[in-house]
């Protein structure tokens, strides 16, 4: 994320003179406007030329060499340096934002170059070790060191009022991740994906600049520009950050190829997920679950509605949701419960979840969603994406506009059922002895009265034989429990399917699992 040369424009204005062949007086001329002095000012399209420009380019990587004299940090010594509070920017002006900056070291040792933008007026900020309180470090530094900008965060009265929590921090190739009212961080977002799962290895496109634009007074949101560059692409990024109840950072990604990306992913979202109620049966743990998402939720063109549990499986899994123009997509912390939990440090009933709106119609495609096998929760091992049926071409613009809310649930906006949670495993009996897995699954959003009718389930496999499900109210919940068999007979994957029906039209969303034997 090294810094890129700024090349700017700069306009002339010439005035043409009129003359006379005969001796008349000549009317005096209004005097020329004077030469714009300076730049113009920023707008995205700088942003965009940038981008243009590097595309045509071969990719110069940036540099990740340590300051001058300076020792490569540990863990442990990068956790010791803190940004002063007051070098604070923005601080005491009276704004709803104010910055702070992240330094290199560790694991993030490329620099990236942070511009502000007032009023459309450029100021660069420089390496200063004024900014942070080293601790520790500071003998082992020599005074010409200058540690590197890695990223930042943005601040304001998210939960307070005077009171200003973080908002939404960028650090790390180009991932960020956000918050809304009373959430601790968990899943990130990322700028793009490429060639994730592939064999030949993942390329990670990084942020290597960004403007930040000085927000208004009582402005209720700021506006984030960023440079993405790799070996394959280049991108122009636009994010506009409206923190609140449900932060919502709405996206305008102009994406530059240098070569046709086949294996691409739009608003890529990464989350941690290393067991439930559903598969914890080699995981030893005395906490029930354990992840930062719990689903893949999904409403494809065709209003379908579509929940997946996640799953930590022992080989790497790549599932596929064909679309038309996805109305949203997103990964999903459901469970809001500590006991679902009982974790006194993680919170993970307080993580965000992350919902994905296109802007407009993105055509064919699919959601596409990876599970790698993991161990410890300290890895993230599941990427959800928008794959797009055609490769993007090289030499061309493509635009990708949406919103990206960080929601505690899946905005649903219409009256069905819906999964709050999913159980299995062998169950003691005979039935243990023939491999059968028991299933249980719950909805909520129908309320199961002794007068009411219950809904008929429909359940289908791909392979082995599902046993007539079993639908039952459930007042712990205020909905019903579908429960249903699975004997394999053999297969080592299945592909389930369930959905409520009543009078043979859908009442709930469409619960998909895929099964597999190891």
């Amino acid at each position: 994320m090294a810094p890129s040369s700024n090349s700017r424009f700069a306009i002339t204005l010439a005035a043409n003179l009129l003359a006379s062949a005969v001796a008349i007086p000549v009317l005096a001329q209004a005097p020329a406007s004077a030469p714009p002095s300076g730049p113009p000012p920023f707008t995205h399209e700088v942003v965009q030329q940038f981008a243009r420009q590097l595309a045509a380019k071969v990719l110069v990587p940036p540099s990740e060499a340590l300051p001058k004299g300076a020792v490569e940090f540990d863990y442990d010594q990068y956790r010791q340096i803190r940004f002063r509070p007051e070098r604070t920017i923005w601080r005491g002006e009276g704004l709803n934002f104010e910055l702070q900056l992240l330094p290199t070291g560790y694991l993030f040792k490329t620099a990236v170059e942070i511009t502000l933008v007032d009023d459309g007026a450029e100021r660069p900020l420089s390496p200063d070790n004024g900014y942070f309180d080293l601790g520790p470090l500071a003998g082992k530094l020599p005074p010409e060191a200058r540690l590197g900008f890695s990223g930042f965060r943005v601040t304001g009265p998210l939960n307070r009022p005077l009171v200003f929590d973080e908002i939404i921090v960028f650090q790390g190739a180009s991932y960020f991740r956000a918050l809304s009212q009373g959430q601790n961080y968990g899943l990130s977002a990322r700028g793009l994906a490429l060639n994730v799962g592939k064999q030949s290895g993942e390329e990670f496109p990084f942020f290597r600049r960004f403007w930040i634009e000085k927000p208004k007074q009582r402005a209720s949101h700021i506006v984030i520009h960023a440079l993405l560059d790799s070996q394959s692409v280049t991108g122009a990024f636009r994010f506009q950050v409206l923190p609140g109840p449900n932060t919502v950072v709405d996206v305008q990604a102009t994406l530059y190829p240098r070569r046709d990306l086949p294996d691409v992913g739009i608003a890529p979202l990464t989350s941690m997920f290393l067991f439930s109620g559903i598969n914890r049966s080699r995981i030893d743990d005395f906490r029930p679950a354990v992840h930062d998402s719990d689903g893949l939720a999904v409403v494809n063109g065709w209003g379908e509605r579509i929940w997946r549990p996640l799953n930590n499986p022992r080989r790497l899994q790549t599932s596929d949701f064909l679309d038309q123009n996805p109305q949203g997509f997103g990964l999903i912390q459901r469970a809001r419960e500590f006991a679902h939990y009982q974790d006194l440090e993680a919170h993970y009933e307080s993580r965000p979840s992350a919902w994905v709106e296109p802007r407009e119609g993105w055509g064919a495609g699919t959601v596409r969603l990876l599970e790698i096998p993991s161990d410890e929760e300290i890895h993230d091992n599941i990427v959800a994406f928008w794959k797009p049926a055609q490769p993007l071409a090289a030499g061309q613009a493509h635009v990708f506009s949406y919103a990206l809310s960080w929601p505690d649930h899946a905005p649903r906006r219409w009256p069905g059922a819906f999964v709050s949670a999913t159980r299995a495993g062998l169950i003691n009996g005979p039935q243990r002895k023939t491999g059968i897995i028991q299933f249980a699954v719950d909805f909520k959003g129908y309320a199961a009265g002794a007068d009411t009718e219950l809904p008929i389930a429909r359940v289908e496999a791909s392979t082995g034989a599902v046993s007539p499900p079993i639908v039952q109210p459930n007042p712990g919940i205020g909905g019903v429990r579908v429960s249903f068999g699975l004997d394999p007979k053999g297969a080592e994957s299945s592909e389930l399917r369930l959905a409520l029906q009543t009078r043979d039209k859908p009442i709930s969303e469409t619960w998909l699992y895929r099964w597999t034997k190891y």
